[in-house]
């Protein structure tokens, strides 16, 4: 499992278990099942770790993580609009010192948003986000947004550019390794490479 470990943390967009399974000499279900058991490891509460609540200036935003309706085939096609429909919300915050929490969301609503940022970032700290208006409103926090809808992407010491980058890393692992993400195991992936 440590050759397991090693490997999952070096390759930048992730290892897969027909990989692991070559690399180890085991079945592709046995390094699946590995692979799935490290990535729960890796999502444990970072108070077990000494990891607390993230402070100083956090950068937060959301994603969304599925594939394009247009290239679903007719049946599995939801027909419900544009966008984000069909898609997973994944919701990431970022301190400029490099560590990242981030979690699946059922919708990204402003209490859903709102409650994830509170249960990971320490009061009194600087909140970096988007125009996103679920944003707004919470006091405990110096909330500091860019209009990317402006073509405003850095504002003085606010930007989202960090959390971004950790967005590009996990659809470079979607698209290009693991191919699909099911809801069941979203957050174990989320955590693979948020601890990347």
């Amino acid at each position: 499992w440590l050759f397991a470990m090693y490997l999952m943390a070096t390759s930048r967009k992730g290892v897969s278990s027909l990989q692991l399974s070559k690399e180890l000499g085991i079945t592709q279900k046995s390094a699946w099942f590995l692979l799935q058991r490290l990535r729960e490891a890796l999502g444990k509460d970072d108070d077990d770790q000494g990891g607390g609540f993230l402070s100083g200036i956090i950068e937060a935003d959301e994603t969304y993580i599925g594939g394009k309706e247009a290239n679903k085939h007719e049946s599995k096609k939801l027909k419900a609009g544009r966008g984000a429909v069909g898609k997973m919300a994944v919701m990431g915050m970022r301190g400029r010192g490099g560590k990242v929490r981030a979690h699946a969301l059922r919708n990204t609503t402003a209490s859903a948003i709102q409650s994830a940022v509170k249960d990971a970032v320490a009061p009194g700290s600087v909140l970096c986000t988007d125009e996103h208006a679920s944003y707004r409103g919470m006091a405990e926090y110096l909330h500091l947004s860019v209009n990317h809808s402006a073509k405003q992407f850095v504002d003085g010491m606010a930007h989202t550019n960090g959390i971004e980058s950790v967005w590009a890393v996990l659809k470079r692992g979607f698209y290009g390794i693991y191919h699909s993400f099911s809801q069941k195991h979203l957050q174990r992936y989320i955590n693979e490479f948020a601890y990347r």
